[in-house]
């Protein structure tokens, strides 16, 4: 509950800031960008009104342009709605204006911002300023020739304040492309609070299963060890022991002995499984005749078979070559004869069949190791390979197994390149199936 409450609150916390961060880019790329649609059209409608200065030079000669006869038939010529032309010279005095015939009563225009920009850059313009002269509010565009400036102004209405401000449209697609944006965003950064926490939830785990794997060792080596000291303070401390008793308690301290060899010597094989690295380890392999690593298996182990009444079949292609490590390729059907020797209790037979297989274009060798004993029960099955793992209490103890067999095998298989699964045998039994990869 704890851990789901924190990665929740981890969770809405990263969403929050990036979301914050992401919000606070996109408004201000959201202005920046209105602003400029904005000076856009200012600058079309400066560039249309530039154009109308420069066709009146054009037409009437810069200098006619302060005749004031001509001046107004060109305008009344080529007027536009609500149009206002001025001819100002450069002291900023009207010279002519085609609203106000009295033109001194218009003042200086010197210090009008569109005049000194049109002074100092040829062209300039002013937006949304009041005329003194008509009270109206006026779009100004200025153009300097020679030592005039010919001033084109047009009324600041709403619906040039319409025209001159950024499209609905981009905002509305400004504002669905964020939403858009923030639901990937969400998926985005719930994707990486699930992968983090499959990570540390991974990396917790490790820990935990390291901690048990050492508790187990500790737990296992220290009956062993306490069934050797027990029997050696035994005969410490009974020197007139009878001499078969003192014998009895040797052997039986050299067979716990032999136990915790055989413990020490799988843990070992485990962790040098652990630490194998893929790359350095497949250069060191080398092809490997699997049937001669199967017999010599049986052979090994042909007297513990015999007393249990198991007869093994094999039914193994002739030629079974693979890529690999002589002595962990032996370990895998070592350990799977001694698993069916110790466990497969009442069993007869134990068969090991292989076949060759392809899959995702390579090849593999697919085996069957079965026998008809007793099987576990089907609860069991997909932890029979876990280090230490007991299906029944202290059964590894009395049978002398470290419950370390299986999980040798799971492991040398992976390091060839395969994969390992238990089922039951149809019948009753225990079948271990596992592949490995041909080259």
């Amino acid at each position: 509950m704890a851990t789901a409450l924190r990665s929740k609150s981890f969770e809405r916390n990263l969403l929050f800031s990036i979301g914050g961060i992401f919000l606070l880019f996109a408004i201000c790329f959201s202005v920046y960008q209105y602003q400029r649609e904005k000076d856009y059209k200012i600058d079309i409608l400066h560039a249309r009104l530039q154009m109308y200065n420069y066709e009146m030079v054009q037409t009437l000669g810069e200098d006619s342009l302060t005749n004031g006869r001509l001046f107004h038939d060109y305008v009344a010529r080529h007027s536009m709605e609500g149009l206002r032309v001025s001819i100002i010279d450069k002291s900023g005095r009207v010279l002519l204006d085609s609203y106000e015939p009295q033109v001194e009563s218009l003042g200086n225009h010197l210090q009008r911002k569109e005049i000194q920009q049109a002074l100092r850059d040829s062209n300039g313009y002013d937006i949304k300023r009041l005329s003194q002269s008509t009270h109206e509010t006026y779009f100004y565009s200025a153009t300097r020739f020679g030592n005039v400036i010919v001033r084109a102004a047009v009324p600041y209405s709403a619906e040039l304040t319409r025209s001159l401000q950024a499209d609905d449209v981009y905002v509305f697609y400004t504002i669905a492309l964020t939403l858009l944006v923030g639901v990937v965003l969400y998926y985005i950064s719930h994707t990486i609070i699930v992968l983090y926490w499959k990570l540390r939830h991974s990396e917790e785990e490790k820990v935990r299963i390291k901690r048990q794997l050492t508790q187990n060792a500790a737990h296992e080596l220290k009956t062993p060890a306490a069934s050797i000291h027990a029997y050696l303070e035994s005969i410490l401390d009974n020197p007139d022991m009878p001499e078969d008793k003192k014998k009895h308690f040797l052997e039986r301290c050299y067979a716990q002995s032999e136990r915790m060899s055989k413990l020490l010597q799988d843990m070992s094989a485990l962790t040098k499984l652990d630490e194998m690295d893929d790359r350095q380890s497949r250069e060191n392999y080398h092809l490997v005749n699997v049937l001669h690593i199967i017999q010599n298996a049986l052979d090994d182990t042909a007297l513990q078979l015999h007393e249990k009444g198991i007869t093994p079949s094999l039914q193994v292609p002739q030629h079974i070559e693979v890529n690999g490590d002589a002595s962990l390729l032996y370990s895998i059907f070592r350990n799977l004869i001694d698993n069916a020797i110790a466990y497969a209790t009442g069993a007869s037979r134990l068969d090991i069949v292989c076949k060759e297989t392809e899959s995702e274009g390579r090849h593999f060798y697919e085996f069957l190791v079965s026998d008809n004993g007793p099987g576990v029960e089907p609860q069991h099955l997909d932890h029979i390979f876990e280090r230490f793992y007991r299906i029944d209490k202290g059964r590894s103890r009395k049978l002398g197994g470290t419950g370390l067999g299986l999980a040798i095998v799971k492991n040398a298989v992976a390091a060839h390149g395969g994969t390992t699964t238990a089922k039951l045998t149809p019948g009753g039994g225990l079948t271990i199936h596992f592949t490995l990869a041909r080259f």
